[in-house]
């Protein structure tokens, strides 16, 4: 659904049923984002007057699909904070983010701190493959419930990083563009898939939302 004028604050809580404190936080974030774009692009610039919906709502509509009472959240190449400091700011108690890039691992230590979510959201200044996973899981107070990633990698690609640092019990959470159906055959050649769903995206009509659990590897 498109929304002429963008969507507002307000329009977003609606949308999402988010509580005043999230709504407050986010706006906090919607300001560090507008303030940091103009050294880092931190999102497409054509993209950040629809901020609210293309990037808030995108990364919102993950935490529905996640299990019930979700408490460690995983998300990967998180970029400018999507969708991992949108579920911290949504109320998830222990989310890690993993960014390589300096200045934007910069960015979301100090949108987390502004957020007034610094104990709840730790960020890896590293590459994905150099995070250990028994160390993480230390860190996170057991293996993450959830592993998101909004990242330009194939699925082909992007399983066997997040697999590394799973539990047998994590639930993974994917946006994919209309390449979805495509890029799920391509990784099933390599992996088994338990449970599998496909689901629609909310902010984009041709877009879909992998979500996996149980993965071995084929």
């Amino acid at each position: 659904m498109r929304h002429n004028p963008a969507m507002t604050p307000q329009e977003f809580q609606k949308a999402t049923g988010c509580s005043d404190q999230a709504l407050e936080r986010l706006t906090i974030y919607a300001a560090q984002v507008a303030k940091w774009q103009k050294a880092i692009n931190l999102v497409a610039p054509n993209t950040l007057p629809q901020l609210w919906e293309r990037h808030f709502l995108d990364s919102a509509q993950l935490l529905p699909l996640a299990p019930e009472g979700i408490r460690r959240w995983l998300d990967l190449g998180s970029g400018g904070g999507f969708p991992g400091l949108v579920i911290a700011a949504l109320g998830v108690e222990t989310v890690h983010l993993v960014e390589s890039d300096q200045r934007k691992a910069t960015f979301l230590r100090e949108a987390a701190r502004t957020m007034g979510l610094g104990a709840h959201v730790t960020v890896h200044m590293k590459r994905i493959e150099a995070v250990e996973p028994a160390t993480l899981h230390q860190a996170m107070g057991g293996a993450p419930q959830v592993i998101s990633a909004r990242a330009r990698a194939s699925l082909k690609e992007l399983i066997p990083l997040a697999h590394r640092l799973a539990g047998p019990d994590t639930v993974y959470l994917f946006p994919k563009g209309r390449q979805a159906g495509d890029e799920l055959t391509e990784a099933r050649r390599y992996w088994t898939i338990h449970a599998l769903d496909l689901l629609p995206s909310q902010t984009e009509a041709q877009a879909r939302i992998v979500r996996m659990r149980g993965l071995e590897a084929a």
